[in-house]
């Protein structure tokens, strides 16, 4: 397969639930992907089901991590239920200059330890599945999100000092068109309070707005809050 700006090179060590999932949504839009999966029968069941490259072996081993390609992987996320094995392999993503790392996270009194190491987006398996990993990789600079019925989608968004929004009204913002008729601001969160947001809400850089689109988040909606 032919790398394109659209197509992903990425790493998923452990193929339990959560990694299963984001196995099969990231096969389903013809990513290439690699699984590192140390339990045979798990690494065997998952390359008799998904199109991915599976490698039955200890992911905390370089070498292992060098035949799966870290050199070039735009994604490392790791999904086992064991948080050592998480952080040493965000370490080691860390140290081979790997663009984007994710982990799920077992015990919420370890998130401290992968926040550490600036992992762009560590959440507890109580709150995620691999979905939301996948999309998270998929889609950087949302900090949450949540699926509705008919496709429509919640997600908060900071808004960075690069963004065109910065400076406008919620309503100027909508009379410029630079944000949709049907995307609705939900609320700001700016400085820990929380602001109901009306017409005159003005964005600054650094709130966390929440965005109601009811055909889903795309990479212009997120663009649009992100960049200029």
């Amino acid at each position: 397969m032919t790398k394109t700006d659209n197509i992903m090179y990425l790493i998923v060590v452990g193929a339990g639930r959560i990694g299963s999932r984001v196995i099969e949504l990231a096969t389903q839009d013809g990513h290439e992907v690699v699984v590192i999966e140390k339990n045979t029968d798990l690494a065997e069941l998952t390359g008799s089901k998904y199109d991915c490259l599976i490698i039955n072996d200890d992911a905390s081993k370089m070498d292992v991590l060098e035949e799966a390609g870290i050199t070039k992987a735009d994604a490392l996320i790791t999904t086992t239920n064991d948080d050592s094995t998480n952080l040493m392999m965000m370490m080691l993503g860390r140290r081979y200059g790997v663009p984007r790392l994710l982990s799920s996270v077992r015990e919420p009194d370890h998130i401290s330890l992968f926040d550490e190491l600036d992992i762009d987006f560590v959440e507890s398996p109580h709150r995620l599945n691999g979905e939301y990993l996948y999309r998270t990789v998929q889609r950087p600079g949302i900090k949450d999100f949540m699926r509705l019925d008919g496709g429509a989608e919640i997600v908060e968004i900071e808004l960075s000092e690069e963004s065109s929004l910065i400076g406008l009204t919620i309503l100027e913002a909508l009379e410029s068109e630079k944000i949709a008729d049907d995307l609705i601001i939900v609320a700001v969160y700016r400085d820990g309070e929380l602001i109901i947001p009306r017409g005159n809400t003005t964005f600054e850089a650094g709130d966390t707005v929440t965005v109601l689109s009811k055909e889903g988040i795309g990479k212009d909606i997120i663009q649009t809050f992100k960049t200029r």
